[in-house]
């Protein structure tokens, strides 16, 4: 539901992007220990750090036509890219917000109020796009106009729901001066469980200024895969979610077995829904030359999709074991030192555009795969068994 915020907007008007940063994972395994006070104390602790956060992030936003010029696309491209970025900058922290809120409630197990305030904020989303697109005819300015008032919409309804069900009440104690202290365990999770995600976003950032290097129907094409992508990523994101908790919340209980029978669980689940094709590029109406650099692409998008579903609830295990570095360090290596590498040559070299991109990508999931189930099946052993020696990996 959140993800669809930004892809009505693609509809509407098209692919920009956004910032986003995801940090809290502390509470998952501190729910689990029992000690419920102190997940309201990591939520206060983790609203200060979101929202000082903010800052370094406005800072790049504001420089978004210079970086776009930098990196060789097109002025006019960057001009309107600015535009957008200004007005929807100051909904960062109704973002951020949201995010937190989110994952303060996943770590309780608690998941409808996220989906049915997604669903209210959508219906919402839609009907302000076409008033500022059609009604007042806004154009890119109307877009991120109705994308910043959705994500505080979403902010604010998730806050409400939550007040008025009393789904706090366990945990919060009010606010308290130990959300100023143990600053750095927080960042040392944070920060890591941030580059698992941002090694990712970035890479497909960058292949979009490559594409945009190219030519304009490269870099449409580009957008059209990375939010097809986005959208049929978004079913072993909710089975990555659910293992991080499930498995974060089983090791805070020291329950060594439950661990195990969570982790296994959602990777198998994350194949059911790879029969979902991702095949509805005709919802958008789309120049044809872009329609057709897409479909070369589908096939490819297919396989690649089957390794990335496994991929992320493989990751999603090992946030809830807190082992994001290893995580972060397998995306690093995977993307940037196997798949980037090969795609940028087979882009220029082979002259392949964005297919040669593609598809040493699905090399890189298969072996981020293989990392991250046997650096889990490692960590569970050694949890198992201290004496393994396995710590010296770990």
């Amino acid at each position: 539901m959140v993800f669809m915020i930004s892809f009505v907007s693609t509809v509407f008007c098209g692919h920009l992007g956004k910032t986003e940063l995801a940090a809290v994972a502390l509470s998952i395994s501190t729910y689990g220990s029992g000690n419920l006070k102190r997940v309201g104390v990591i939520l206060q602790r983790g609203v200060l750090i979101l929202l000082l956060a903010c800052f370094p992030c406005w800072a790049i936003l504001i420089n978004t036509e210079p970086i776009l010029l930098a990196v060789k696309q097109s002025p006019e491209v960057a001009s309107i890219a600015q535009l957008y970025v200004k007005i929807f900058m100051p909904s960062l922290p109704a973002a951020f917000m949201y995010q937190l809120q989110g994952r303060y409630l996943q770590n309780q197990g608690i998941i409808w109020p996220q989906v049915v305030t997604g669903v209210i904020a959508n219906i919402l989303n839609a009907i302000i796009n076409y008033i500022f697109l059609y009604c007042l005819d806004l154009g890119v300015a109307g877009s991120a106009a109705a994308n910043a008032i959705s994500q505080y919409l979403l902010a604010v309804i998730l806050f409400a729901y939550i007040c008025c069900r009393g789904l706090h009440k366990a945990t919060w104690g009010g606010w308290t001066l130990d959300c100023l202290q143990e600053w750095g365990p927080f960042v040392r999770l944070a920060i890591p469980s941030m580059l698992m995600l941002c090694l990712e976003w970035w890479l497909f950032e960058i292949g979009g200024f490559l594409a945009g290097v190219i030519s304009e129907t490269e870099l449409g094409a580009h957008s059209i895969v990375y939010e097809l992508m986005a959208l049929a990523y978004m079913f072993p994101l909710g089975f990555a979610a659910a293992a991080s908790v499930r498995v974060g919340n089983a090791l805070g209980a020291g329950n060594i077995e439950q661990a195990k029978l969570s982790s296994k669980v959602p990777i198998i689940c994350a194949y059911v829904p790879l029969f979902l094709s991702p095949s509805i590029i005709s919802i958008c109406i789309f120049f044809r030359d872009i329609l057709q650099r897409v479909a070369d692409v589908m096939i490819i998008l297919g396989l690649l999709h089957l390794a990335d579903a496994v991929a992320g609830v493989a990751g999603g295990v090992l946030r809830g074991a807190g082992k994001q570095l290893i995580g972060a360090l397998c995306n690093l290596v995977g993307y940037y030192f196997i798949g980037f590498p090969i795609g940028v040559s087979l882009m220029f070299a082979a002259n392949m555009g964005i297919v040669g991109k593609t598809r040493p990508l699905i090399k890189q999931k298969e072996t981020e795969i293989d990392e991250n189930i046997c650096i889990w099946q490692n960590f569970l052993q050694h949890r198992s068994n201290p004496g393994s020696g396995m710590s010296r990996i770990i």
